[in-house]
């Protein structure tokens, strides 16, 4: 049985994006667990929609940078980011579970960003998500 090289890829991408999801889900789990422990605080009704923002914008960066572009938001705020940058780029986890990555395409391929450019690329789309998913909110 011949295996190629491809289907492994795939099987692994699958699987990597499997595990991913998974840590995801325990980790939210975990903060509503903690969530719950604390006092209720009465806060403010611009407080809380802040925080729902937040929550929503953090969802839409995880869904970008974990399972792709297949919602209108995060295809709208990767849209918007290239716009800025000028260029395309690519955001990929590695299976290893290791820090995201920020590729630039080029016509030689894809090349990691540097780790500076990287924090400013990284700020800047939690930016454009928060303005996006604020103005898209009721």
């Amino acid at each position: 049985m011949v295996v190629q090289p491809v289907n492994v890829r795939l099987m692994l991408r699958t699987y990597g994006k499997q595990l991913t999801s998974a840590k995801r889900l325990a980790r939210f789990k975990r903060a509503l667990a903690l969530s719950g422990a604390q006092d209720m605080v009465s806060i403010s009704r611009e407080a809380r929609r802040r925080e729902l923002v937040e929550r929503i914008a953090q969802e839409v960066i995880e869904n970008l940078l974990v399972n792709g572009q297949d919602n209108p938001v995060v295809t709208r705020v990767l849209e918007e980011l290239e716009q800025e940058l000028g260029e395309k780029v690519l955001f990929d986890y590695p299976l290893d579970g290791g820090e995201v990555q920020i590729l630039r395409q080029t016509d030689q391929g894809p090349l990691e960003i540097a780790p500076e450019e990287k924090l400013g690329i990284m700020r800047r789309l939690w930016e454009i998500t928060i303005a996006n998913v604020d103005e898209t909110m009721l």
